[in-house]
């Protein structure tokens, strides 16, 4: 089992049964889902971005990412529909609190500057959203062998019903909040 689903299973959940007051062990919140994106622009011109791209996005999170396509085209930025100009990877599971736990123990702390993340960042319904502006600062990707900087965006899809029960349940799994 993942150290980070044996510490939700045995700290994290009764915790916050006891704290938020509920009825049912059921409805205490927990992460459903960790869904990684990388979005390439520049993969309009150059397709072989995408190919590297794919390539690190699979090392990092440990399954295939998908080719994700234009829905729509858009002449300002000569970009027709179908082209292909980004990855993503949805990870559920084990893999899911494998991925968090090398992201707050091991990726967060390499950053630049870093004084905490942004508590603001929920959207209403208790899922997180954060933006990782250098994907090389996992350690899985070797940095002489990057081509270009690639950013990518990082959404925690949590069960909870508010932002409040999902900020606790994200601090009590390590994550790092600025104060």
């Amino acid at each position: 089992m993942a150290r980070l689903k044996e510490l939700y299973t045995k700290e994290v959940a009764p915790a916050l049964f006891k704290e938020l007051k509920y009825k049912n062990k059921m409805e205490v919140p927990k992460i459903e889902k960790i869904v990684v994106n990388m979005g390439l622009g520049e993969a309009i011109q150059n397709i072989k971005i995408l190919d590297s791209a794919v390539e690190e996005l699979a090392m990092i999170v440990g399954q295939k990412p998908v080719v994700t396509k234009a829905r729509k085209s858009i002449a300002t930025f000569k970009l027709r529909k179908g082209m292909s100009i980004g990855c993503m990877a949805t990870l559920r599971s084990e893999k899911m609190y494998e991925f968090l736990d090398r992201l707050v123990s091991v990726a967060i702390p390499r950053i630049r500057d870093f004084r905490g993340i942004s508590p603001k960042s929920f959207d209403g319904r208790g899922n997180f959203s954060m933006g990782v502006n250098e994907h090389y600062i996992f350690p899985e990707i070797d940095y002489d062998k990057i081509d270009k900087v690639k950013g990518m965006n990082v959404t925690i899809v949590t069960t909870a019903k508010t932002d409040d029960e999902a900020r606790k349940l994200l601090l009590l799994m390590g994550v790092p909040f600025r104060t």
